[in-house]
């Protein structure tokens, strides 16, 4: 399979190249130049299968053989999800008046990530070890990201992980999961329109906190920044640039590569632009959107909580305050799939805020005893020397090692 830019100016690439570029370089994010189409027949037998298994079948439809081949694929799927703590990986809670809450976040850093960067750094190492090459992987993260990505190159020799850690934006236990890794490869300085596409039969609901630049987007066209980010109980949610958003126009306006650059560019000069009619048409069709404030979050919190004995991360209450918003109206509706992709063991001042008492697991509770390490980036200071001084310690470390 090829992938290539959204913004149809760069070379196309096979599933290794778009992994390691990162952005394309025009800028642009890579996608699939086609998508697989799935039939019902498959959905049906896919349905049962559990969840590591249905990983490697879309994997083997976006990898292909020739670069991964099969029986090796599945056992780096395997590893990537051998640390789960719940044996089905993901997790399907079903509770009261119709909600279900999908758990993804059973892994080491008990966040959704997991998921993601555990098959990524298999990938990585796979071709790295093939090539004998050594790569260093940047982070950017408000949250969940970075520690997902220093516990997911665990064992890896191949790769070095630096974390750029903004201050404020993240709870206590993001921040001490990530700085108290004493690993020597790690430095830390301080999905679902592609299944629609692919045929799966969904209805999307994009529910976000205050930060609303999704839901105005989906609503009325406006893709534009909010005069400031606002700081909220679902801190990993608090976001003015949603980079996906991209890849979104361009699948839903039929690979239009012109339309998505020249949209995206309007934005990066101007930080505002508003969807042509067509694409924001498109838009409402296949999805539907909610901004939910704090109060509305801690009340759902604490309602899940009386009738389920249920407790919830705040941006898993995001979701699910939509879905309470949906039944009290008594709106007639499919059943509906909440994601949740936090445990609420990583937030307990919004656990706190609903009135509710945390429930903290050992391993997030001997974190407070641990070693912490963090280089402090303070405002004075260059940033980008820092960093390359960093990246080029790393390599010679490297060279003397090889």
């Amino acid at each position: 399979m090829w992938y290539v830019s959204t913004r149809g100016m760069a070379p196309r690439v096979d599933f290794e190249g778009a992994l390691f570029s990162g952005y394309a370089p025009d800028g642009g994010l890579f996608m699939p130049k086609e998508l697989p189409q799935l039939g019902i027949e498959t959905l049906r037998q896919w349905s049962s299968l559990s969840y590591p298994s249905l990983v490697k079948e879309l994997c083997t439809l976006f990898i292909g053989p020739e670069l991964i081949p099969r029986d090796v694929l599945n056992d780096l799927i395997d590893r990537a999800f051998h640390r789960f703590r719940h044996r089905e990986v993901v997790h399907l809670s079903r509770l009261r008046n119709g909600l279900n809450v999908l758990e993804l976040w059973h892994g080491v850093t008990y966040a959704f990530k997991d998921l993601a960067l555990g098959c990524t750094a298999q990938f990585l190492q796979y071709f790295l070890e093939k090539k004998e090459k050594h790569v260093t992987v940047v982070v950017g993260t408000s949250g969940d990201t970075g520690s997902a990505a220093i516990e997911s190159v665990q064992g890896a020799k191949n790769v070095d992980i630096i974390v750029l850690l903004p201050q404020g934006h993240c709870t206590k236990i993001q921040e001490l999961q990530m700085t108290t890794v004493l690993r020597e490869n790690v430095h830390v300085f301080g999905a679902g329109c592609l299944a629609q596409k692919m045929g799966l039969p969904i209805r999307l609901v994009v529910a976000v906190n205050r930060n609303d630049i999704i839901h105005r987007t989906v609503q009325r066209g406006d893709f534009s920044l909010s005069k400031a980010v606002e700081l909220t109980l679902a801190s990993a949610m608090d976001i003015q640039v949603p980079y996906n958003m991209e890849r979104i126009f361009w699948l839903l306006s039929g690979s239009d590569n012109q339309g998505t650059r020249a949209l995206m560019e309007q934005f990066e000069r101007t930080q505002s632009t508003s969807l042509p009619k067509e694409l924001h048409d498109k838009l409402s069709e296949a999805m539907t959107s909610e901004s939910v404030s704090d109060e509305a979050i801690t009340r759902t919190m604490s309602r899940c909580w009386e009738e389920n004995q249920y407790l919830l991360c705040p941006h898993s209450a995001v979701a699910v305050s939509y879905h309470y918003q949906q039944t009290d109206r008594q709106q007639p509706s499919l059943p509906r799939c909440c994601l949740a992709p936090a445990s609420a063991a990583k937030f307990p001042e919004a656990v706190l805020a609903a009135g509710l008492t945390p429930e903290t697991p050992a391993e997030i509770l001997a974190l407070e005893f641990k070693e912490t390490r963090c280089t402090p980036m303070r405002k004075g200071d260059d940033w980008t020397l820092m960093l390359r001084n960093t990246i080029e310690g790393l390599s010679w470390q490297q060279r003397a090692h090889s």
